[in-house]
């Protein structure tokens, strides 16, 4: 009977965990909601993104996904661009809105790149009923790198992409950066990724809950196996990088407790050259431009000025 109990507690537990942890947010369609909260982040956006819209400046795209899901994103062009762009990945229960856009602002006004900001799945006005955690994402990051060729090729200009992703957005930018990709992808930059979603997870559980990885990680994991098709330890950024052979900028901030800083000397030990590192001072998760704004946008300038021209 206490072995029926505890099976049955595990069980339980494991389906609490699951949906816990990648339901998608409840209105994560409601785009005026998204405007306020990057306004609340970055009051100085508010101008930038106002005057963008007054002139038609920022354009929404829908497109069916290989997998056949209607997929959302949001790009801009660079009159002076000649091909550079920034393909932006945003984070956990984010979206293109509301933390990419101030990214976007950096690329577009001051390094004048095209930017193309999709929604991940289940994340803003993109379809999906599961937040997959950069893992399955990052096919369909790869199929907007092809989206943002044909977008932003013109007769004279070929286009030389880097792929820039925040907290999952990192995590999905890095698991991309395992994958064979196309010559036109030429550098990836990764702010605050975490080294696998089991290590982010086996965190949370830890500091939300004061559990232990044992039993619940386990069965969790199987679950989301069974339900989804990958599991935690499977969606591996850390795995990924090992991978790479492309230039990435490893970006964390030094007083990062959710996605704890140490997890990001892991990354770029794993990471073969060419690699470089920015820790910024003080900064909690996803906090490194918003602290640093000039000094972010220099370094990010400098890495990618190696690599496209």
């Amino acid at each position: 009977m206490a072995l029926l109990l505890v099976l049955g507690a595990v069980v339980g537990g494991s389906f609490y965990m699951l949906s816990y942890s990648l339901t998608p947010r409840e209105h994560r369609g409601d785009m005026a909601a998204a405007y306020r909260l990057l306004y609340q982040r970055m009051p100085d956006m508010k101008p930038w993104m106002d005057s963008l819209t007054a002139h038609g400046l920022l354009c929404d795209t829908f497109v069916m996904m290989p997998s056949g899901y209607k997929a959302h994103a949001l790009y801009l062009r660079a009159d002076s661009a000649h091909g550079r762009t920034a393909l932006l990945v945003h984070g956990y229960k984010d979206c293109a809105v509301s933390l990419s856009a101030c990214y976007g602002r950096m690329f577009n006004r001051d390094l004048h790149y095209n930017v193309l900001m999709p929604d991940l799945y289940a994340h803003g006005l993109s379809q999906g009923d599961h937040i997959q955690m950069g893992w399955n994402d990052r096919l369909d990051i790869e199929h907007w790198a092809k989206i943002a060729h044909d977008l932003f090729a013109t007769p004279t200009d070929s286009v030389q992409l880097v792929v820039h992703g925040v907290s999952m957005g990192a995590a999905t930018t890095m698991c991309v950066a395992g994958d064979s990709v196309p010559s036109y992808i030429k550098c990836f930059i990764e702010d605050c990724g975490y080294t696998s979603a089991w290590d982010e997870f086996e965190q949370q559980l830890h500091d939300q809950f004061a559990l232990p990885a044992f039993p619940l990680m386990y069965s969790t994991s199987a679950l989301c196996r069974l339900r989804y098709g990958w599991s935690f330890g499977q969606a591996s950024p850390l795995r990924q990088v090992a991978r790479c052979r492309q230039p990435m900028l490893f970006i964390h901030g030094g007083a990062d407790t959710f996605v704890p800083t140490r997890m990001v000397y892991r990354l770029y030990a794993a990471k073969p050259q060419p690699k470089a590192l920015w820790i910024a001072p003080k900064s909690g998760h996803a906090r490194a431009y918003m602290d640093h704004p000039a000094d972010y946008t220099a370094r990010v300038k400098a890495f990618v000025w190696r690599y496209i021209k």
